[in-house]
């Protein structure tokens, strides 16, 4: 890795998408800091560690304990991104011929994210601070009314179109995925802040046993990203023949397919749609904290809890399956085969193609879907059984995306140095007379 960022410097072009990068994410800490007015921000700090502002602060790179523009971070805009999907199977016909126009209606589909994004990001912004504002303990906001309401409403929905755009930014003219690389900047940052806690928690009093846990807790850490890394990476070959002959070894044809094909865009999926019903039910917390409905919803929707545990594993679950169809569509690539005069050795092209393509998806994102839940089930036990701080529980989702971001963006700078190796070769060489 490292000397392909070396190697990645050297590169003009590759060189300018790192600097953009870096730029804009330097922006996002900026911005992150900015605390929004009417807000008393350290009002914050006594549940910093609760599972609503440990999720919240992911998807903001820590700009909900500073309350400040970019509190809201790219959740709004994930949990449209999930509807607008779920939209497209065959429930509103619209999306649905969308979603077959290619760049066209792709364009179309991200605006009307966008729209939805406006309207999420706003109610959920009043939502949070109503919510935080009828907690007796915390007086979040200085001079609550509709007023002040709308205000820090208006404000925290234009952070979040910002953030998005700074994240498409990203994508067109930098590296990786922008709305990843947002929460990838904000988990890093917090990092530092996370080896102080467990630094004051374990080794100011230091004795073997604390000394000893924190050795197997860094163990733990370096075999899990050995693990993910592993995973992340490996792939199943399908081979792939052609009618008309082709130059080159015929058997090294072959289509790649992931074993992990959706990423890590199922957790921050099921993180997001964790975080909205718990935003909704903290408008209720102040009249019906009591009442059984209320804690029923709240044992349900808390990461800390079973109840909240089992529901976050389903939906990681559900979110791969779906979004493993939605990155490789089996229909979609039958007919791309067929146009290519290629196919499958045993598997008659067309529809035969297409079923051995989903029932391959489906066995894929069985291992994908284990995967992905086992890694992030580890630290919600872990924080169950040794009492750790609750921020920890979220730890296996840092870690998905921190290893899924940097293995993406190191593919893909590998991807620019190859294109550049190949554009290098097809050019004459020869001086022009």
């Amino acid at each position: 890795m490292l000397s392909t960022m070396k190697n990645a410097f050297k590169v003009k072009d590759i060189r300018n998408k790192i600097f953009f990068t870096l730029m804009v994410l330097v922006v996002f800490r900026i911005g992150s800091y900015i605390t929004v007015p009417g807000v008393n921000a350290k009002a914050l700090q006594s549940v910093a560690s609760s599972g609503l502002v440990s999720i919240l602060n992911m998807f903001s790179g820590g700009g909900l304990t500073n309350y400040s523009i970019f509190a809201m971070g790219v959740s709004p805009y994930i949990t449209a991104q999930i509807v607008i999907q779920l939209l497209q199977m065959d429930i509103v016909p619209r999306y649905v011929e969308w979603s077959k126009q290619g760049e066209v209606g792709r364009r179309k589909l991200n605006q009307h994210t966008r729209y939805l994004t406006i309207i999420l990001a706003f109610v959920q912004s009043i939502g949070i601070t109503a919510g935080f504002n009828t907690l007796s303990s915390l007086n979040l906001v200085n001079n609550p009314g509709v007023k002040t309401y709308a205000m820090i409403g208006l404000i925290l929905t234009g952070g979040t179109m910002l953030t998005t755009w700074m994240g498409d930014m990203i994508t067109d003219h930098g590296l990786g995925n922008g709305v990843s690389m947002i929460i990838f900047a904000g988990i890093i940052a917090r990092m530092p802040t996370g080896a102080q806690q467990l630094y004051q928690n374990y080794l100011t009093d230091v004795n073997w046993q604390n000394i000893l846990f924190v050795i197997g807790i860094v163990i733990l850490v370096l075999i899990i990203v050995t693990f993910v890394t592993w995973v992340q990476q490996a792939d199943r070959k399908i081979p792939i023949q052609y009618t008309r002959r082709v130059s080159g070894d015929p058997d090294s044809s072959y289509l790649p397919l992931k074993v992990n094909v959706a990423g890590v865009i199922p957790v921050i999926f099921a993180s997001s749609f964790i975080a909205t019903p718990q935003t909704i039910l903290m408008a209720f917390a102040n009249n019906h904290s009591e009442d059984t409905w209320y804690q029923v919803m709240t044992n349900i929707f808390n990461m800390q809890s079973t109840g909240g545990t089992i529901l976050y594993t389903i939906l990681i679950i559900l979110f791969t399956f779906f979004y493993a169809f939605v990155q490789v569509n089996p229909e979609k690539l039958s007919e791309n085969l067929q146009k290519q005069g290629s196919y499958i050795p045993g598997v008659w092209p067309g529809h035969e193609t297409q079923v051995y393509v989903s029932n391959l998806l489906m066995r894929l994102s069985t291992v994908g879907a284990l995967f992905l839940g086992f890694v992030a089930l580890i630290p919600l036990i872990a924080q169950n059984v040794w009492n750790l701080d609750e921020s920890i529980g979220l730890g296996g989702t840092s870690l998905l995306i921190v290893v899924g971001v940097a293995i993406q963006t190191i593919q893909q700078i590998d991807g620019l140095m190859m294109k550049r190796q190949y554009v290098g070769f097809i050019q004459d060489p020869r001086p022009a007379e």
